[in-house]
Formats: structure tokens, sequence, C-alpha cells
């Protein structure tokens, strides 16, 4: 029963995709919708992403601190590793599963309320494809933005490591600095990219669609922001394994 379930799901949710890839009735108006779609995901984002990129450099960069510090590896290594930690795993993966909890939580209940409030039936019967109106602008929107987003939470998961160096007893601001120079490759940024995009695509897409079938009440729609959540959770952290095993 439970894959009968999954393969029903996923049968619906490539449908879902399907309609919204069509052509719009009116480029003017989902230009709007996905302007504004843009500043809540990317506007709305920047102080959480910026908290929380700061502090897992710094911690980073304190831990590593610590475990070096009675080895004989250099400490020039830590600025080298919080560098590349930041840009091909914590960058992307953390700012996309907070954004999970934070956007895609919103967009599944904005969905689920005009479903629930027979919306989307009107908006049907005007002759306004819902999918495309609806799920495209998301989509496309985080598509777009979350990757600044992400470029944004490496460059202050790296600040925030400076930051421990000028205050720490084993690291000093100019090791932190000369490790950041060393061994640097151009093609982690292009998998930190990737990620950000692929991730993006999920925790839209997912939460918007358990969003445009949710059934029943207020419950109901608390459990599909809920599911929203823990699914595109799951699926992120599962892209992440197949990019790093198919790309590294």
């Amino acid at each position: 029963m439970i894959i009968i379930k999954v393969l029903e799901d996923f049968g619906r949710y490539l449908k879902l995709l399907g309609r919204t890839i069509s052509k719009p009735e009116k480029f003017s108006m989902y230009w709007k919708e996905m302007l504004r779609q843009m500043d809540d995901i990317g506007v709305g984002s920047i102080i959480i992403v910026a908290i929380i990129s700061i502090f897992i450099g710094a911690v980073t960069a304190t831990q590593f601190s610590y475990q070096l510090a009675d080895s004989y590896i250099p400490y020039w290594y830590i600025g080298y590793i919080v560098r590349d930690t930041m840009i091909i795993e914590l960058a992307p993966t953390i700012t996309c599963l907070v954004l999970a909890g934070k956007v895609g939580s919103n967009m599944a209940s904005e969905i689920g309320g005009m479903r629930q409030k027979e919306q989307i039936d009107a908006l049907e019967i005007m002759g306004v494809n819902t999918a495309s109106y609806l799920v495209g602008p998301k989509i496309i929107a985080a598509v777009f933005v979350i990757p600044f987003l992400v470029i944004f939470s490496a460059f202050l998961g790296i600040v925030g490591g400076y930051i421990v160096s000028i205050y720490s007893i084993y690291l000093t601001p100019a090791d932190y600095e000369y490790g950041l120079r060393q061994f640097f490759v151009t093609y982690n940024v292009t998998l930190m990219l990737l990620k950000a995009i692929v991730f993006a695509f999920i925790l839209t897409s997912v939460s918007c669609y358990q969003g445009y079938f949710v059934k029943g009440g207020s419950i109901e729609l608390g459990n599909a922001s809920t599911q929203a959540v823990v699914m595109s959770n799951i699926l992120i952290l599962l892209a992440d394994f197949v990019i790093a095993a198919l790309f590294t």
C-alpha cells in the first residue's frame, strides 16, 4: 500500500510539473508574480541566512582549531577547510534546508489556503492554468534567487571563520588568510551552484505540490505544510548525496 501511495503521489507530481511548464496565458501577470516571489524568497530570507552562515563558519573554524591543537598539521589548513566546506557542502545544503522550512512551508500554506477557499477552482473556471500561474513563478524565482543566497552564505561563512581567527588562541588572521588562498578549485563553485539550483527546484516544487492537492480543513493544511518541509529536507539530502557521488 505504501508503494502504491508513493507511486500515485509521484505521478500527480509529474502531472503538476507538466502543467506548470505549459505556455502562460498572459506574460505580464506571470512576470509580476515572479518578481513578488523573488522578493519574498530573496530579500525575506537574507537575515536568517546571514545569521546562520556566520555562526556555521565560526563554529567550523573553532572546532577545527580545537582538533588541530595537539597535531602537527599547520593551522593555516583551517582557512582552507572552512572555505571548501562552506562552498561544497554547508552553504548550499544548510541554506536550502533552512529555506525549506521558511519558504517551503509558506508556499504550501499559501497554495493550500487558496485550495480550501476554492480560489483555485475559481481561477480554473476563468480559464487560468492554475498550476502554471501558482507554481511556475515560484519555481523560476527560487531557481534564480537561491543560488545568490547560497553564494552570500558561503561568503559570510568564510567571514565567520575569519572573525574567530581574530580572537582565537590557536589561529591567527594571517594563517587563516593564507589558508584561504591555498588549493582553490573553481570547479567547487560550479558544484555549489549546481546543488543550489537542484535544491531550489526540489524545495519549491515539492512544497507547491503539497499545498496544491491539500484536502480538508486547517488541520490538513497544517499537516501539508509540515509534510512539505519534511519531504523537501529528505529529498534535498538525497539529492546532495547523489550529486556528491556523481560529480566529485
